[in-house]
């Protein structure tokens, strides 16, 4: 009997870490790695701060506080093996405002409860030994927090999955998806391939082909534009300087990070994005704008947040108000500072009724598992999620026999 063939929809980090594990299983499977692109990882992988999350903001219990927590082991212990440039220098979350001291409060206790280490609560002094420019009426030390070289880590998994007898395809894009004989015939530009399982990592596409496989997504994909800005000035900034969540909208707000590089940045805002590549203002794709605003959700999204929605667009437009953003957590930040950055596009699963899914998100279908939704910190978790998602395919090869 032949090993069963398993096909990974999409080659970013999460489908390159599921391949890799499958590849790990004890079981004797045939992996190929379907990319539409001609190389992995050119999507949000790569187009992110490049931080390694801790688990500090998600619900205790979820899938993203659990996986953050494991994913950052494995993936800093991989960094180790594979000599990948990373480093664990923490970070600050920083309350300006007298309101948005209790909020950081909750958030130490939402670390604590998720297991974080060595968590501090600092007094402005305290703070400003650690970060000298930052404005803060307290502060969270979080040690735990890192930056990573993403683009080498995506290297490095394509390089073990083809080393481990897997098969990586790019400019392989999935046009449709037909069950055949138990499993599925996938339709690609240059033909046909059949797969006796498939696991859709595919990211932008996930939604669209988890329809074409008959599935019946809860939410749809909406793209969110999130720029950044380069610092001038790299000594304003020490390590990572985050401030309070609002909680009143699903981002982070504009904050600074430390890149691997040496280099300084600043950002990202949220905007919606019109395609789910556009990342660049005026970047336009017809059939993923229609997907947006026909669906409720994104109206109900909108009407729920007008005020910050508008304010992220505005702050997209103008380089006064992004700087303005940014000076409430650095003072002496000076517009001559702000360098053009690059941008990322982060993919949200959106529901009905305007909600956003906050946890990572897998469901089963025929022969089948689908990725629906694998925000932030889906790169850090990547490891410990691909481990998951290959135990839960073993699973259910062996329990079809």
């Amino acid at each position: 009997m032949s090993a069963p063939a398993i096909a990974v929809l999409g080659g970013g980090i999460v489908g390159l870490a599921t391949a890799r594990a499958l590849l790990r299983a004890p079981a004797d499977y045939r992996v190929v790695l379907l990319e539409k692109e001609a190389a992995v990882a050119l999507h949000q992988s790569t187009h992110n701060s490049g931080v390694l999350h801790s688990g500090l903001y998600y619900q205790p219990g979820s899938r993203r506080a659990r996986l953050a927590r494991t994913g950052l082991r494995s993936l800093t212990e991989y960094c180790q093996e594979h000599g990948i440039a990373h480093e664990i220098c923490g970070k600050l979350v920083v309350a300006v405002t007298a309101a948005e001291v209790p909020r950081l409060r909750a958030l130490a206790e939402r670390g604590a409860a998720n297991g974080l280490q060595g968590l501090r609560w600092l007094e402005p002094a305290a703070a400003r030994e650690i970060e000298p420019h930052v404005n803060c009426l307290a502060a969270l030390q979080v040690p735990e927090e890192g930056i990573v070289d993403y683009r080498a880590v995506c290297d490095a998994l394509a390089r073990e999955v083809q080393q481990w007898g897997g098969e990586i395809r790019t400019g392989a894009r999935v046009t449709g998806l037909r069950q055949e004989r138990g499993g599925w015939r996938l339709q690609l530009g240059d033909g046909g391939f059949f797969a006796d399982f498939v696991v859709n990592c595919a990211a932008q596409s996930a939604d669209r082909l988890a329809r074409a496989a008959g599935q019946h997504p809860p939410g749809r994909m909406v793209p969110f534009r999130g720029e950044y800005y380069r610092l001038a000035r790299p000594g304003l900034v020490n390590h990572l300087i985050y401030p309070v969540p609002d909680p009143a909208f699903p981002f982070l707000g504009v904050h600074f990070t430390r890149l691997i590089d040496g280099g300084r940045e600043a950002g990202p805002n949220a905007v919606l994005a019109f395609s789910r590549e556009g990342y660049r203002f005026f970047t336009v794709n017809g059939r993923d704008l229609r997907d947006t605003i026909t669906w409720p959700g994104f109206w109900r999204f909108a009407l729920r947040h007008r005020r910050t929605v508008a304010h992220e667009l505005r702050q997209s437009l103008s380089r006064r108000l992004f700087l303005a953003a940014l000076q409430r957590l650095v003072p002496e930040l000076q517009a001559e500072d702000l360098q053009a950055g690059g941008a990322g596009v982060r993919m949200q699963a959106m529901l009905r009724d305007g909600q956003l899914v906050n946890d990572f998100l897998w469901v089963d279908g025929p022969a089948a598992v689908h990725v629906l939704s694998a925000p932030s910190p889906a790169a850090t978790a990547a490891l410990a999620i691909g481990t998951e998602i290959a135990g839960r395919v073993r699973a259910r090869l062996a329990a079809d026999g």
